[in-house]
């Protein structure tokens, strides 16, 4: 981690005259050229890309790197610096500071009282190294003008609740040998395979799970699967455990309800080690509302981190909203970025909630359905700035690290470097496919689907940058909604999985589960998303405990027993899974991202494309299986590498494994004369190697 000591925050001042927008024509230019329909707003795209600029030039004074702006962690909190201890606050409209806790019985005392540094609101305590010792609990008393109360420092980096009381304290974290990284993090893919996971909901038995069970349990699981990178939910202080990880308070705090911070150590080393990169979900997009815990009403104002008045409360999520105009907010997070990279040696982020970021109407009951909505008055400039900053700052501290963008509304550009005139993110989710999936299924039978549109929404992408496309993530597995397995089977799955107990329904869910994971796959278009337990159907939604279920474990763990069972069809799931990521890694599918349609037939249900030497052919009909049926394709020789019939997959075993195919001329010398013959059993996907 770096030592560097960072000067307070900047003034908030007004932004430092931009450049002159017309400077940056030149890039605006090349995203024109790559998307024809973003001319009419060239204008404001070089206003924003000013705006960037001028934004970074207003933290740094133009003295120093963005990253080494991005230090504040090693400034402010608690830190043991030349034999004693230092800690720092930023808390302008706060007229006195007190450090209470076990060391001084939780009383105001003149020895743990902050002294104010600067006019800035810095406040600041020097202490003897026996002041505190290593698990101390402690928090901050805070006085302001008709008012005091109790909060967690903001940059605490270790955060604890009392089992019996449940009140949250900071604590002191100094162990007597600090951790000792044994693996390097491997070389980042890149198509990423992505398994998205949840630490404390990742063991069997009812309860919450730890880092070192993960390791040891789950970790080994992951490998086995063929994924190459894990995203791990949740890792973000939050006091609500039902929030999912997405109402943080301590943001520079690893949740200690998993364990200790070596033992999230040991877990991200433990996954290099096994060849894993670990990507973190980081909420920047807002904050919980909580004042004690969070940063709300910190020094006695609503509006030290967050916007004034009701531009600083998200309404829907009961969360408050970061002000990115104000310098010291840009330097909270932009710290917060370098932290995680430096501190626990993550590969990168997940940025959470990016479309309620860039509007100020949070993209609350909005279509996008016009380019209009982009570059309007709706966007929040400030934000789009930080987010581009937030890149410049993890790709700078690591050339190598991931930055994933969970935006809804498609906003041209974010996935698009910086170099380009983009936001800087490497990835963006393909957010519309899943919820494509949804709708064909809650609203139309498979037999009815139209496979051409089906096409269109799974490749429908912007050419100029990366997405990343699932099936389904944890989104469509909380309560209230339903896993896709759950979906085609309802609650047939939980008395007809043995195996030889062919139920019709059954049957129908397991064949739809694979050719929708399948399709997805190949169609993706830089990456790969799964989320923990729905490679192997998992049957259940997500419910946290909370009042409404009796603060019930039963549905916040993964039933693992189930694909482990011999007797059970989850097992066929899991094994189609491994040998459908294993393929893609074989044949390395997502590097190579072009998309070739070779053939689609709405009435009989068929869809074949090419893609990495692979010929993908789905036949989705309910009931129709075709023999010798003939369809143009490149002349050449074929054999089949994987056929989603098999019966290890839980299938018919309708076809003859690792078959070769020829393809045949139909008296006529142009290309499109030579047909390809295949038996095309129904509900079945088949790939093919071109081997000629």
């Amino acid at each position: 981690m770096s030592s560097r000591k960072k000067p307070t925050a900047p003034r908030n001042s007004p932004p430092a005259e931009a450049a002159a927008a017309s400077s940056f024509a030149t890039v605006v230019d090349r995203l024109v050229q790559s998307d024809p329909m973003l001319a009419p707003y060239a204008a404001v795209m070089q206003r924003r890309l000013a705006r960037v600029a001028a934004t970074e030039r207003r933290l740094t004074g133009g003295r120093v790197a963005l990253c080494d702006f991005a230090a504040g962690h090693e400034y402010f909190g608690l830190h043991f610096r030349e034999g004693g201890w230092v800690f720092r606050e930023w808390a302008p409209n706060a007229t006195a500071l007190y450090l209470v806790g076990e060391m001084n019985g939780w009383r105001e005392t003149p020895a743990y009282a902050l002294a104010r540094r600067d006019a800035e609101g810095v406040w600041e305590l020097r202490l003897p190294a026996e002041a505190l010792g290593h698990g101390t609990l402690f928090r901050l008393s805070i006085h302001w003008p008709g008012g005091h109360g109790d909060r967690i420092p903001a940059y605490a980096r270790r955060v604890v609740q009392d089992p019996k009381t449940l009140i949250f304290n900071a604590q002191v974290w100094q162990p007597a040998e600090p951790y000792r990284w044994q693996a390097d993090p491997p070389p980042r893919p890149p198509a990423p395979l992505i398994y998205e996971a949840h630490v404390g909901m990742a063991q069997e038995t009812e309860g919450v799970g730890t880092y070192s069970e993960f390791t040891a349990k789950t970790l080994p699981r992951i490998v086995a699967a063929g994924y190459d990178t894990l995203q791990l939910m949740a890792i973000q202080h939050h006091p609500y455990y039902g929030s999912f990880g997405y109402h943080v308070s301590s943001f520079f705090a690893a949740s200690s309800r998993f364990g200790t911070p070596e033992e999230l150590k040991a877990l991200i080393d433990a996954a290099h080690g096994r060849g894993l990169r670990v990507v973190i979900d980081l909420v920047h997009s807002h904050a919980v509302s909580n004042q004690v815990e969070g940063l709300s009403l910190f020094d006695g104002t609503l509006n030290q981190y967050f916007h004034e008045g009701p531009r600083g409360f998200h309404v829907a999520w009961d969360s408050r909203c970061f002000d990115y105009g104000k310098p010291q907010v840009l330097h909270f997070l932009l710290s917060n970025i370098r932290y995680w990279l430096d501190e626990y040696r993550v590969d990168g982020f997940r940025f959470d909630g990016i479309t309620s970021m860039l509007y100020h109407h949070h993209g609350l009951g909005r279509a996008f359905t016009s380019y209009d909505g982009y570059f309007d008055d709706s966007v929040d400039e400030d934000a789009l700035a930080y987010l581009a900053l937030a890149n410049k700052v993890a790709h700078g501290v690591r050339p190598d690290a991931v930055t994933i963008a969970e935006d809804v509304s498609g906003m041209p550009g974010l996935a698009v470097a910086e170099d380009d005139g983009g936001c800087g993110f490497d990835y963006r989710f393909a957010m519309g496919v899943p919820d494509h999936w949804i709708r064909l299924i809650k609203e139309s039978r498979d037999e009815d689907w139209q496979l051409g549109h089906l096409w269109h929404e799974l490749t429908n992408r912007r050419s100029d940058e990366k997405t990343i496309s699932y099936a389904e993530s944890h989104d469509q597995a909380l309560v209230g909604d339903q896993t896709l397995i759950f979906r085609l089977m309802g609650a047939e799955m939980y008395h007809h999985m043995h195996v030889g107990d062919d139920h019709w329904l059954v049957e129908r869910g397991i064949a739809l589960h694979k050719l929708i994971r399948l399709v997805t796959l190949a169609t993706a278009g830089n990456g790969y998303l799964n989320f923990m337990g729905n490679e192997f159907g998992h049957p259940e939604w997500i419910d946290f405990p909370r009042e409404g279920n009796g603060w019930s474990y039963r549905y916040a763990r993964r039933q693992w027993g189930l694909v482990d069972a011999p007797d059970l069809k989850y097992r066929l799931l899991d094994r189609f899974d491994k040998d459908m990521i294993g393929l893609a890694r074989h044949f390395r599918l997502l590097n190579a991202p072009r998309l070739a349609l070779v053939y689609t037939h709405e009435d009989d249900k068929l869809l074949a494309f090419r893609r990495a030497g692979l010929l993908f052919v789905f036949n989705f009909h309910p009931v129709n299986s075709y023999r010798d049926y003939r369809f143009a394709a490149p002349q050449g020789k074929y054999r089949m590498v994987l056929d989603s019939d098999r019966p290890e997959y839980g299938g018919h075993g309708r076809l003859v494994p690792d078959q070769e195919h020829f393809t045949l001329r139909s008296g006529c010398e142009a290309d499109e004369c030579d047909r390809l013959s295949l038996y095309l059993p129904s509900r079945t996907a088949l790939v093919l190697k071109i081997l000629t």
